[in-house]
């Protein structure tokens, strides 16, 4: 663990270098690097400064929820962060995916509804709700958000941290399609990680992926963009954020749609060439 010496204000530019600079060295930090942004605003904006000093592109967004102990001073259902194309991974039937994390720092892994937009978003349109936005649905898979941060701590300084540091994402696996996705009301899932059960759960389609949806569109939209044709919406957790360490597997069972399998493995130096 390399550590990092705090700097005295929440300048985004500064906490942004401390978190990528850290991700594209594969090493783990012991501080924030800075003061935790106290309200969504600062924590956006550190965000937006990682994600300009980040050599990739966004492929989509992971979604997670405010825990309740930090609704008031972050006063909103939902919060975002952008997953990179080097970390969206395709898995079919039987498939492993392999995704790092970061040694030393926080690792997780948590079940998933995965949504695949259909067609870039109307330019500056942030009325949407779980009710209006199945059209900009082209396919809802079954998959897995790994988390992971080089701040091993992360997740105890609150959504402010969280944002922060690219959402807490490190990776979006996308499993097989749910090809009936319109006529289902929920589906059961159980989480195993080395064969142990650690997790089960039903995810709610209005409530949890569609909702997740219209939260992301109405944030991006705030923030002066869109989502676009493709990208790919991690919709948020169901059986809980189960730790997970380097070289353990996952396997994430969504009955009657099969099943997502994920092996963790040790971040490396980021190959700017790759």
């Amino acid at each position: 663990m390399t550590a990092t010496r705090p700097v005295s204000d929440t300048d985004p530019s500064a906490i942004a270098e401390g978190f990528t600079s850290a991700r594209a060295q594969g090493r783990s930090i012991d501080h924030y690097p800075g003061i935790v942004p106290p309200d969504l605003a600062t924590a956006y904006r550190v965000q937006a400064a990682a994600i300009a000093r980040w050599p990739d592109r966004i492929r989509g967004w992971k979604v997670a929820r405010v825990p309740p102990a930090f609704a008031a001073q972050y006063p909103e259902e939902r919060l975002i962060g952008p997953a990179f194309a080097r970390n969206v991974h395709w898995v079919g039937a039987g498939e492993v995916a392999q995704c790092p994390a970061f040694d030393g720092g926080f690792a997780a892994v948590e079940s998933e509804i995965i949504i695949i937009v259909a067609s870039d978003a109307p330019a500056g349109k942030r009325d949407w709700t779980a009710d209006s936005v199945a059209s900009l649905v082209r396919s809802m898979h079954i998959g897995v958000e790994v988390a992971s941060s080089p701040l091993a701590t992360l997740n105890d300084f609150g959504p402010g941290a969280v944002i922060s540091d690219f959402g807490n994402n490190w990776g979006v696996v996308v499993g097989p399609e749910i090809p009936n996705w319109r006529d289902i009301e929920s589906i059961d899932v159980e989480t195993f990680i080395d064969a142990a059960s650690v997790g089960r759960g039903k995810v709610m389609k209005r409530q949890g992926p569609l909702g997740a949806l219209a939260f992301t569109l109405n944030k991006r939209a705030e923030h002066g963009t869109i989502l676009h044709a493709g990208d790919v919406i991690s919709t948020g957790m169901i059986t809980g954020v189960h730790d997970i360490r380097i070289g353990q597997e996952s396997r994430h069972v969504f009955a009657g749609y099969g099943e997502v399998r994920v092996r963790i493995t040790r971040a490396a130096p980021l190959d700017l060439r790759a």
